[in-house]
């Protein structure tokens, strides 16, 4: 049997356990749609740090960052500065939303935003908002599972059955067993990755360069010095400027917890005190991504020109002296960080398409039965765009990520001002949305008009908190009946607050 039969082979029995957990796992959970969106809202520290972690490190980190290490140098320790404290805002705000969940019954971030700014329209933007940006997130997934399949089977797998095979899996586990299924595979699949990482970190610099640290002196020696110095180099090989790198630091940093996926998971802590200690926990799964970076560094020297530096990881599985068995495993640990982060933004799109986007502009109530026959014909038709864009598309898996987390980022003045200002208004938070969403989408496909060389996400957050702060000083605030489950006002009062 030639080696790509055995790759593809255990890559296969990898796809069918996960199948089968994915399946398995949602026996217990109720029928409602509270059970299907938030698993009954009963997800403890240890599925709960998984399922945040193996959420956001997916395709991007274990194809897009060894593929910037490789191409860009340090420009990939961008990822780590933002994962770094990306989460501490919801340290403050999870708890907070998940309060507010459990007494209101929300189970999506648009759901609570719309309350609180008693705004149907807003969840309707919020909602469209949420699902372009994760199209091009989902298909980041597919695509680095379709790019896996293809490297190791040497071509005989094209990308576009790669993607098709494995996001079928993926489909199946979600449309079947919701939130809990997520759950389970993501504690299962990120214990694998990570295992899988640490060994390729470690491995392949050794291997090709008798360690990491003459890895690095062979690099610097080279006279490709200019790699492991920060910034790093930009996408067109001349050195990536402070602004651009910071300004990407920042607004990956503000966009981290905003993410509709991950932010709805404080809907399903058990506790306060379950969501703060998995956040305290979750920096130590910034571990995952050093041996990552190590991963594309080591390839640098050994392999150059390989392209397009997304493949970096299975075209370094296949050149190096390894059991086909054991290669097959990594490849499968690799495949287990795209769907690992493509099942959780499936669910999430879905689950948002419905409650916030589709149920607003209905009249009358909408049963459990029928709004879970909605969110899985949602699950289909979102797969099926996200496929079309992962086969056809040519851009790459950092890029789709980067152009994303700019207008995600824009959902964070809203949800701070949502607890810590009630000055803040419906009109406000709508308008300064909107600002902002334009504001990044202009400078993201006329980058040229940029005053200065910084993210478009930083342009997007000035004007969406200038409008959000002027619109809603000049608008009617609120009343504290409302407001009281965000700010801890006196629900007893109806007064308009100040």
């Amino acid at each position: 049997m030639p080696e790509w039969a055995v790759l593809l082979l255990v890559c296969g029995l990898y796809l069918v356990l996960v199948l089968g957990l994915g399946v398995w796992s949602g026996r217990t959970v109720s029928k409602s749609v509270t059970g299907y969106v938030a698993g009954d809202r009963t997800l403890g520290v240890v599925v709960l740090y998984f399922v945040l972690g193996a959420s956001v490190f997916s395709s991007f980190a274990f194809l897009g960052a060894p593929g910037w290490a490789y191409s860009r140098g340090a420009a990939a320790f961008y990822i780590i500065a933002y994962g770094t404290v990306g989460m501490v805002p919801f340290y403050f705000l999870g708890p907070r939303a998940r309060q507010v969940g459990e007494e209101l019954g929300f189970v999506t971030q648009a759901e609570m935003l719309s309350h609180r700014y008693d705004s149907r329209t807003l969840s309707v933007v919020l909602a469209v908002l949420s699902v372009v940006a994760f199209v091009p997130y989902l298909t980041l997934q597919m695509k680095g599972a379709g790019l896996l399949l293809e490297t190791i089977s040497e071509g005989v797998v094209p990308q576009w059955l790669g993607a098709l095979v494995a996001y079928g899996v993926v489909l199946i586990y979600v449309f079947a067993s919701g939130m809990m299924a997520i759950g389970w595979t993501n504690t299962v699949q990120g214990l694998f990755m990570m295992a899988v990482a640490w060994f390729l970190g470690l491995y392949l610099p050794e291997a090709l360069h008798g360690g990491i640290r003459p890895m690095f002196e062979a690099i610097a020696a080279s006279g490709k010095e200019a790699m492991l110095k920060a910034p790093g180099l930009a996408a067109d090989g001349s050195t990536w400027s402070w602004g651009g790198y910071s300004s990407a630091v920042i607004v990956s940093a503000v966009g981290f917890s905003m993410w509709p996926h991950l932010f709805m998971r404080a809907f399903t802590a058990r506790s306060d005190r379950t969501l703060k200690l998995t956040v305290v926990l979750y920096p130590t799964f910034q571990l995952f991504l050093v041996p990552i970076l190590l991963i594309g560094f080591a390839g640098v020297l050994a392999f150059p020109n390989v392209s397009p530096a997304d493949t970096i990881v299975p075209h370094l599985l296949t050149q190096i002296e390894l059991s086909p068995v054991l290669v097959g495993l990594v490849c499968a640990g690799a495949l287990a960080a795209s769907m690992s982060s493509g099942d959780a933004i499936l669910h999430s799109a879905a689950s948002i398409g419905l409650r916030d986007g589709i149920k607003p502009l209905l009249t009358g109530t909408m049963s459990d039965t029928r709004q879970r026959q909605w969110i899985r014909g949602l699950v289909v038709a979102i797969s099926a765009t996200a496929y079309y864009f992962a086969a056809f598309s040519e851009v790459g898996i950092v890029t789709l990520l980067l152009g994303a987390y700019g207008g995600v980022a824009q959902i964070f003045p809203l949800v701070f001002a949502a607890f810590y200002w009630p000055r803040a208004t419906g009109s406000g938070a709508l308008w300064g949305l909107l600002a902002g969403i334009g504001a990044n989408t202009l400078f993201l496909v006329a980058p040229h008009l940029r005053p200065f060389s910084l993210h478009e996400g930083v342009y997007g957050l000035v004007a969406n908190v200038t409008v959000l702060v002027a619109v809603s000083i000049l608008t009617t605030p609120h009343d504290r009946t409302r407001l009281a489950p965000y700010t801890g006002l006196e629900r007893a009062s109806a007064e308009p607050s100040a």
